[in-house]
């Protein structure tokens, strides 16, 4: 007997009761997940989340009160953030809110302007699975935010360094967010040669990390969007 999928259990927080209502009912149609709390307002959603205890929320940018709470800078009380994944849906992606959303420890962004609720619902089940969600636009934000560099888009469109066909199957694995030992398996090689494979790689692409080589890849090898990085 096949074993069914664990439901998915989804807080969502947006912009007023409406907008919460026409979001809520599209999630709820889409197979394995079920949304538990609808917020549209910051402290709704911070009663909610500690109510429900949902498996994932799904927070718009124009959230009353802000995605993470608008407090004044003299306040002593602290923003909270949700300790589940959560994903900002942005109206109009920025470099600052791209950035502020993952620096505020979001584990995908989504842009509202791809319409289609399979996608967001692929975005909540990839998250889920321990991925990050972010497309090649909003990656190269991100890369401009790790390397101080302001013109980091007009450059991914320069020369890059050439990989081997192995060396950029090892870099596509990466990006999915596999470890060294299923990268192995996947191509049926030992952890030791990924390891020396990815030696080689940092070396070629001038990154340290794989985080680094993540957003290296997205946003400058052109690999597909919407992938882990990390």
């Amino acid at each position: 007997m096949a074993i069914r999928p664990r439901t998915i259990r989804v807080l969502t927080a947006d912009s007023n009761q409406m907008a919460c209502r026409l979001l809520a009912d599209a999630l709820s149609k889409e197979p394995g997940l079920l949304v538990v709390a609808s917020a549209s307002d910051y402290d709704s959603m911070v009663r909610f989340l500690q109510s429900t205890k949902p498996d994932i929320a799904l927070i718009s940018d124009a959230l009353p009160g802000g995605a993470l709470g608008h407090k004044p800078p003299s306040s002593k009380v602290p923003k909270i953030t949700p300790s589940c994944p959560w994903v900002l849906m942005l109206d109009e992606s920025s470099p600052h809110s791209v950035v502020n959303a993952f620096r505020a420890g979001a584990k995908g962004v989504f842009s509202r302007t791809q319409s289609d609720i399979r996608l967001l619902a692929k975005c909540v089940r990839r998250v889920m699975e321990g991925q990050v969600w972010i497309d090649s636009k909003q990656m190269l934000y991100l890369l401009e935010a790790l390397t101080g560099d302001q013109d980091a888009a007009s450059k991914c469109e320069g020369t890059t360094p050439k990989l081997t066909r192995r060396e950029e199957s090892v870099v596509r694995l990466v990006v999915q967010g596999m470890v060294n030992r299923e990268i192995a398996e996947q191509l049926r090689l030992s952890e030791h040669t990924i390891k020396n494979y990815l030696f080689r790689i940092f070396d070629k692409l001038g990154v340290s990390n794989r985080v680094e080589l993540a957003l290296y890849a997205v946003a400058r090898l052109h690999l597909d969007g919407n992938m882990a990085a990390a």
